[in-house]
């Protein structure tokens, strides 16, 4: 996908020159949901769709942020009154990101930002993490500090969990940073260790597919940090250290002296660290059916044991299986967002003028289906 911010868009906004433009992109999770803020393992890898900024140092202690999709949105803000809360909206996430730099120490002495954001919004492929990761990205640039990518993801990821108030793990920003082309990437969320795995499916005549169904959905609205609380609830109630140190062999036993919500929660989340570990093998093998099981029993397991589906994302993930898909699931947070399937790629027109079919007949918002690649993480463009 082409930079859509460039250095003549800077200057006819801000009448000079930026210190460079760089982009990062949204994230597809492949399987590991709500495990990341459970120590656990992930696999999510980078897509086509970026976030890009322009940006350039000022030396009076002033932000200024545009955006290209609300050119009369302009906000400007000393750096001294950055708190959680101010500014709000799209903005405090970029703020949030210079605010996280100067809590940590790091002298911000202003700055000037341009953004074009063509991540979609709202659907689950973390649009605010791609905008946090570009911003500190400019950062890292603009002061010389070369912090590396997981110092990066750190700082991005404050600035959502502390900033913006959206208690998320920190897998996208990692996804956003560490993106590869033609690889997801295996991410032990407690160690921070990146492992890049090979992923080819078109080789094998398949697609990946995204169902976007246009519910739009808030990390920040409570729901979210309902699911994590209940996670911190069972580790205590289990004396272990994360869910992620619960083994899957006899799991009943184990979970038993949990109540009925803390026992559903803690069962997702083993069992899906363990959907993760056997989607690698699966992939190293390039066994697609098996790896389609595994994200389709991720999918239930979200549905039924996490509660964070919605009748969107069930209705598309229904619709992607008896269209011929070797597997479907939800990805991203849920409550709204996407779906994705992994599709012979013969079907995927079939499986658009299903699921579109299907959610007209209930008169739902028309959905977005397009398919996605593993790509570049964040990197400077100029």
């Amino acid at each position: 996908m082409s930079v859509e911010v460039t250095s003549e868009d800077f200057v006819r906004t801000f009448d000079r020159r930026p210190g460079g433009v760089w982009s990062a992109p949204g994230r597809v999770n492949l399987i590991g949901e709500h495990t990341d803020y459970n120590d656990g393992f992930v696999l999510p890898f980078a897509i086509d769709a970026r976030t890009t900024v322009a940006a350039a140092a000022r030396d009076d202690g002033q932000l200024r942020l545009r955006s290209a999709q609300q050119p009369t949105g302009d906000v400007a803000v000393s750096l001294t009154d950055l708190a959680p809360g101010r500014p709000e909206g799209w903005a405090s996430y970029a703020a949030g990101v210079v605010w996280a730099f100067r809590e940590a120490g790091h002298d911000v002495p202003g700055l000037d930002l341009l953004v074009d954001g063509r991540v979609p919004l709202g659907a689950g492929l973390s649009s605010s993490a791609a905008l946090e990761c570009a911003v500190a990205l400019a950062l890292d640039g603009l002061l010389d500090l070369d912090l590396g990518a997981d110092r990066l993801a750190a700082l991005a990821q404050r600035a959502e969990n502390d900033f913006v108030g959206a208690p998320t793990g920190v897998m996208d920003q990692l996804a956003s940073l560490h993106g590869r082309d033609g690889h997801v990437l295996l991410l032990d969320t407690r160690t921070l260790a990146v492992e890049p795995i090979p992923f080819d499916a078109a080789g094998d005549g398949l697609t990946l597919v995204v169902i976007d169904t246009r519910v739009h959905h808030s990390l920040g609205d409570g729901s979210y940090g309902d699911r994590r609380s209940a996670c911190e609830r069972a580790v205590e109630a289990l004396g272990v250290r994360a869910l992620r140190d619960v083994p899957e062999e006899g799991l009943s036993e184990r979970l038993a002296p949990l109540d009925d919500e803390l026992r559903r929660r803690a069962h997702h989340i083993v069992t899906e660290n363990a959907r993760v570990l056997a989607a690698v093998d699966a992939l190293r093998s390039r066994d697609w059916h098996e790896l389609g099981r595994l994200m389709t029993a991720s999918h239930e397991s979200l549905r039924d044991d996490y509660e964070v589906s919605c009748a969107e994302l069930d209705a598309a993930v229904e619709c992607a299986l008896a269209q011929g898909a070797v597997g479907a699931r939800m990805t991203g947070g849920g409550f709204g967002g996407s779906a994705i399937a992994l599709v012979p790629t013969g079907q995927v027109g079939a499986l658009t003028k299903a699921v579109t079919d299907d959610y007209a007949t209930r008169a739902w918002e028309r959905p977005t289906v397009f398919p996605v690649v593993p790509s570049s993480g964040a990197r400077r463009e100029s």
